[in-house]
């Protein structure tokens, strides 16, 4: 079931955070996002947080600032592709006329996924923090 945010909840969301993002981007330093553990939790609850839960264990979560910009989608690893991903962006997509986000080139498999949900590829640009290469995406139905 998807449903906003309960941030009694969001030590469940950080860990999911954190361990999707480490593996995830095997290329960019573990102590990158151990750094920015604190700065994301205090900065989610500013955001629009969908949560996929299943008999009370959240699976993945999706959040989205500005009412079209995509801040991270994140599944935990045990429940990857089984569609969670898929029914958190269609949901965004009843409620968005656009949607946009940031993925870093390397993260082929994310990149994939946009692609296949009708995402296309703006612009390549270096992330400011990592120095990684990233693609701007944009759906636009």
């Amino acid at each position: 079931m998807i449903k906003e945010l309960d941030v009694s909840k969001i030590e469940s969301i950080m860990k999911i955070w954190l361990e999707v993002n480490i593996k995830a981007h095997d290329f960019i330093p573990k102590k990158y996002w151990e750094e920015n553990y604190d700065f994301v939790k205090k900065a989610l609850p500013q955001a629009t947080v969908l949560v996929y839960e299943d008999n009370g264990e959240i699976k993945g979560f999706i959040g989205i600032i500005n009412k079209s910009y995509i801040e991270g989608l994140f599944v935990a690893d045990l429940y990857q592709s089984n569609g969670i991903g898929s029914e958190l962006i269609e949901r965004c997509k009843q409620y968005c006329s656009v949607l946009k986000l940031d993925v870093y080139a390397k993260n082929l498999k994310a990149i994939n996924f946009y692609k296949k949900h009708g995402f296309k590829i703006e612009y390549e640009k270096e992330n400011s923090d990592t120095k990684e290469m990233e693609y701007s995406m944009i759906w636009e139905p």
